[in-house]
Order: C-alpha cells, then sequence, then structure tokens
C-alpha cells in the first residue's frame, strides 16, 4: 500500500511555551532543538538501537502523526549523520527517559521533491519532531529482544487467526500458500489476468481489529486514522508483478471484477518479520478489498489442444 512518509517520525506531549522558544538551541548544521529534561546516566552512542515515542506536528501544533496513535514505540539505530534531515546528530545529546523537541526545516525535507509538499508546511516552516526516548539497547542486545519476539508472534500467529475466523464466524477458503478469503459480493465478470490493471477499494486491518490504512474516506475518519494528504480513491495498479503484497497479488487473481471480498493474509504473504510502519513484525492481517474495475491488456491467445478423436468400430452383424 502506499505511504505518504515525511522522513523519521519521532515525542513528548508538550506545546513549547514562550521561555522554551527561547532555550532553543542549534546543532553543528543549523537545526533548532531543545533538551526539555536531562536525565543522569549514558548518552545514546553510535551503533545503539533506540526505542523512541513520536509526536510530529505543525508549527500551527496540529498533529501530523503520533506513535500513541499508532499503538506502539519505533526502534532506530543509531548511525553517523549522512544529512540534516537524519537526526542523528540529536540522539547522542539524550539520555534514557530523556525527552526533547526536534524543528526540522520543510524546506530541507521537501527540497528536490516540492510536488509532494503539502500545504500545512508552507516554506519557511518546521516540522516539530516531540521525541521521548523509551530505551537504549546495544545492537547485540536488541537483536535478541527482536528475535525472541518475532518467534513468539509467529507461534502464535496460527492460532491468532483461527480466533479472528471463529469470532467473526466467517467460513473461508484457504489456498496452498495459506491466504484465506471468503467473497461477501459476487459478480459475474471475468477475473482479471497478471498483468491487467485494477482498481481496488480497501481497509486493511491487525488481527486485533485496528485500522492501520483505508482508500475510503468515512472509513479512515472513523477509525482515527492519519492520512494528511491522502486522496481517498481507488488505489490503482498492474496485478501480479509484485507491486503489492504477495497476499494481494494472489487474493485478486480469484476475484471477478465487481466483487467484495475479505482477505487473512499471513505474514508470509504480508510483511514478514520485519514489519512495515503501523504493522509489527509477523502480522496477519486482514483486508477488506473491492475490485472495483479491471483495465485489461492484451494477453497472449492460449492454444487449446485438439481433442483426440474417437474412433468408433463398426461391427458387421451377420446373419445366422
Amino acid at each position: 500500500m502506499k505511504k505518504y512518509i515525511f522522513g523519521i517520525l519521532l515525542l513528548c506531549a508538550s506545546t513549547i511555551s514562550v521561555k522554551a522558544q527561547s532555550d532553543l538551541q542549534r546543532t553543528a548544521r543549523g537545526v533548532p532543538y531543545i533538551i526539555f529534561t536531562h536525565n543522569p546516566g549514558e548518552k545514546i552512542k553510535e551503533n545503539d538501537v533506540i526505542t523512541i515515542d513520536v509526536i510530529q506536528k505543525t508549527d500551527k501544533d496540529s498533529v501530523i502523526s503520533s506513535t500513541y496513535t499508532i499503538g506502539h514505540p519505533i526502534k532506530i539505530q543509531v548511525q553517523p549523520s549522512q544529512a540534516l534531515t537524519d537526526m542523528m546528530d540529536i540522539f547522542p545529546l539524550l539520555a534514557a527517559n530523556d525527552s526533547a523537541l526536534v524543528k526540522m526545516p520543510a524546506d530541507s525535507v521537501f527540497k528536490g521533491h516540492e510536488e509532494s509538499r503539502p500545504p500545512f508546511f508552507p516554506k519557511g516552516s518546521y516540522i516539530n519532531f516531540y521525541m521521548k526516548v523509551q530505551k537504549i539497547q546495544s545492537l547485540n542486545d536488541a537483536i535478541a529482544e527482536r528475535n525472541a519476539d518475532i518467534e513468539k508472534v509467529k507461534a502464535e500467529e496460527g492460532a491468532q487467526a483461527a480466533k479472528y475466523i471463529a469470532d467473526n464466524k466467517l467460513v473461508v477458503k484457504t489456498t496452498p500458500s495459506g491466504l484465506k478469503y471468503v467473497i461477501t459480493k459476487t459478480s459475474l465478470k471475468p477475473r482479471p489476468l497478471a498483468g491487467d490493471t485494477v482498481r481496488v477499494n480497501y481497509t486493511g486491518k491487525l488481527i486485533s481489529g485496528q485500522v492501520f490504512d483505508s482508500s475510503i474516506e468515512a472509513v479512515a475518519k472513523i477509525s482515527g486514522l492519519d492520512q494528511p494528504g491522502r486522496t481517498y480513491e481507488p488505489i490503482k495498479f498492474p496485478i501480479g508483478n509484485g507491486q503489492v503484497i504477495k497476499g494481494w497479488d494472489e487474493g485478486l487473481l480469484l476475484l471477478h471484477e465487481g466483487e467484495k471480498a475479505i482477505f487473512i493474509v499471513p505474514s508470509a504473504l504480508a510483511y514478514g518479520n520485519e514489519g512495515s510502519g503501523p504493522i509489527p513484525p509477523a502480522s496477519t492481517l486482514v483486508f477488506d478489498v473491492e475490485l472495483v474495475s479491471v483495465k485489461r491488456i492484451k494477453h497472449a491467445a492460449i492454444v487449446k489442444k485438439p481433442l483426440a478423436k474417437k474412433h468408433h468400430h463398426l461391427v458387421k452383424k451377420t446373419n445366422n
């Protein structure tokens, strides 16, 4: 699914007071920041993995993104700074439980791709990142913790999917790959073929029922989704060439144009052990999909083998 990403989404729920504005400092690259707390303890080092909560706001204090809304913090490995916008100059100034504000110049973030700049970040404005450091780990410790968490989730994944199906009284079909689906609205129109361009409306949910994405504005609003700049319309893509997750490429080829369905997609056919944005690692996903339309390309003709001719042997009757 297409996402609107402004860069690293980084938290601390407060608004800058006049005094805080006067306390702003600047990094060597000139990025304004303020550290609200100065906790004792070792500062973040290069290669450390940090767990942080983040709220992203406009200069007018409108929330653009929040890890609290998403439901979990993010993890970042600290590397040498490569650009003004990567924030790697800020992290070594912080210890565990510190909170800070970084005012990232929108002009720098959108430099070179002004066409994607939303109107609520005009020239001269800032993208304000309020962050709180929840945990600092060595790379080895972070890898070990992540692997243990993934193994635990993977062990529970099948049982959680089965519970979801039972709780929602779904009668599903299962493909050899493990995709589960149920068609909720049928159609007599043809199915798409690989290479055809399809238009699809969808709502994506975690197995818990939390909606993480939708192409339908009413659903997005009811679900509290924050999708600034999103155009609510069916997404369009050629099917069967890997532009979407495997579960979609497979599942949509099973639908007739105009049909609606529920896909229950195991992590192996979705975002695997990595996860993506609000989707945790090893997550089974549930999609309500509608195959709105199909733009067909010219496909090579399928040559059917002629049926073998049947030879009827006549038996000459003889009169006794």
